[in-house]
């Protein structure tokens, strides 16, 4: 994790300015087969594109011991990605997607 130089914490959600931000440089991203079948289809993404959506995202909120939530805006639309952030493999899984307006 790395500080930022603002400091800002809502509950357990990591925002763009809050104290930390997700560092996944060092990380594999592999989507599951389920995203890959229905959002990369339709988000015309590849694995690339989606560690940089992980960076770049706004909102970054733990859910589980190791399972996240973020939240990022992309195309003009609002994309959520559901993944799992192994230490120990150095690997995030991405498990599903949801898409707003």
């Amino acid at each position: 994790m790395v500080r930022l130089k603002e400091r800002f914490i809502y509950n357990n959600n990591l925002v763009n300015n809050s104290e930390y931000v997700m560092e996944v440089s060092g990380y594999t991203v592999r989507p599951s087969k389920h995203f890959i079948t229905t959002w990369m289809r339709k988000w015309n993404f590849n694995t690339d594109s989606l560690r940089e959506l992980i960076e770049n995202a706004y909102k970054n909120e733990k859910v589980g011991k190791n399972k996240y939530e973020t939240s990022t805006k992309s195309k003009g639309k609002s994309r959520k990605l559901i993944f799992i952030k192994d230490d120990e493999y150095k690997e995030i899984f991405i498990i599903t997607g949801a898409e707003g307006t």
